[in-house]
């Protein structure tokens, strides 16, 4: 087991749902990765992610699917992008699959 964090270090972290309305292509990016377009609803808005989940996932199967991501972390360059928020997913190599919602959520809950 790693490290273990306090109840309040992750209270902390502010995971939250929203839904992919935008899916580019990044071929700028080291590792094959789309640039993503994410709603997370009123209060947080729209957030800009890259993520390595060409694998498994087209852009179509992306288009409106909820996804779990930590929108309070700082903006990050990667190559000539800027990302906004981290999407989450189970990692197996260079294998990842997504966490998402098994029912349609309002966009912005946060998950805790």
């Amino acid at each position: 087991m790693s490290n273990l964090i306090s109840w309040s270090d992750f209270e902390a972290i502010e995971m939250r749902i929203g839904t992919i309305i935008e899916i580019n292509d990044f071929p700028k990016a080291k590792k094959p990765a789309y640039q993503l377009t994410i709603d997370f609803g009123k209060e947080i808005g729209i957030k800009k992610s890259s993520a390595q989940i060409t694998k498994r996932y087209s852009k179509e199967d992306l288009l409106n699917k909820q996804i779990v991501a930590v929108v309070n972390f700082p903006k990050k360059q990667i190559g000539n992008f800027m990302s906004e928020c981290l999407v989450l997913g189970s990692i197996n190599s260079d294998d990842v699959v997504l966490l998402t919602s098994d029912l349609k959520v309002e966009n912005g809950l946060r998950i805790g």
